[in-house]
């Protein structure tokens, strides 16, 4: 995929996120049964950064369970930082910063002392956010430096979309003409989405499997140790995933 469709498909999201904000963190008053489950894993000691947080609800949850590691959730939409923010000013370990996912160089943001240093988290969390992402060297970029924030024998946890499982979720799969671009223009496994609540919006996502995330895991230096589907009324709309960083890059 060339430089420019991965831009426009950004943007399309950017645009996406900055008009429906409010709407799409209406939908997400609470936390998904996998995060939850997830949740059941961790210390209350473990250094966390969450990657495309949102509106917050998963330091919110942090904060009732009293939790004391340091915990930095990263996202670029403000409106949705400005709601994550709301409520959780008297627990100083948790803290949030605007950065791209996208874009690894904007991940240098603020944590305690001014900088992101490699190796301090043993925890990165990727909630429904890296299917956002377009194009396979993206991915291998963004987890090339997720595994170099990772303590040795740290944990990524990360859960990606299976819309496809859900007749409901795949009737919203729309043309790419719509956008100007055609099929010979993306990856197996891209979609557009339309939104309806609020208004009409666009999307883009993608579909990962199994056997595409095992191979991006091997290619990154993790390995997969556990993988399970949960989320939605059948239990099967979020792929969630564990890995341990195995070997240095």
């Amino acid at each position: 995929m060339n430089s420019d469709i991965i831009q426009k498909l950004l943007q399309l999201n950017q645009q996406f996120y900055q008009t429906f904000a409010e709407q799409f963190s209406a939908t997400r008053g609470r936390l998904q049964p996998g995060v939850l489950r997830v949740l059941e894993t961790i210390s209350s000691q473990d250094t966390i950064l969450d990657l495309g947080c949102g509106n917050g609800e998963l330091g919110r949850e942090l904060a009732r369970r009293g939790h004391q590691g340091q915990y930095l959730g990263l996202d670029f939409s403000p409106e949705l930082l400005s709601a994550a923010r709301a409520g959780v000013q008297e627990f100083p370990n948790i803290a949030y910063a605007q950065a791209d996912l996208a874009d690894v160089s904007a991940w240098g943001v603020a944590l305690t002392d001014g900088t992101l240093q490699p190796s301090i988290f043993n925890r990165i969390f990727s909630f429904a956010a890296l299917h956002h992402i377009p194009g396979r060297e993206q991915h291998l970029q963004i987890l090339s430096q997720i595994h170099a924030l990772l303590t040795p024998g740290g944990r990524f946890i990360h859960s990606n979309w299976q819309f496809l499982n859900s007749p409901r979720l795949k009737a919203r799969i729309q043309p790419w003409e719509i956008v100007g671009l055609d099929d010979a223009h993306l990856d197996s496994g891209d979609y557009l989405l339309d939104w309806r609540r609020g208004g009409y919006g666009l999307r883009y996502v993608h579909h990962f499997s199994e056997e595409e995330l095992h191979a991006l895991a091997v290619e990154t230096g993790f390995q997969a140790l556990d993988s399970f589907y949960s989320d939605g009324q059948e239990g099967n709309l979020g792929l969630y995933q564990i890995w341990e960083k195995i070997s240095p890059k």
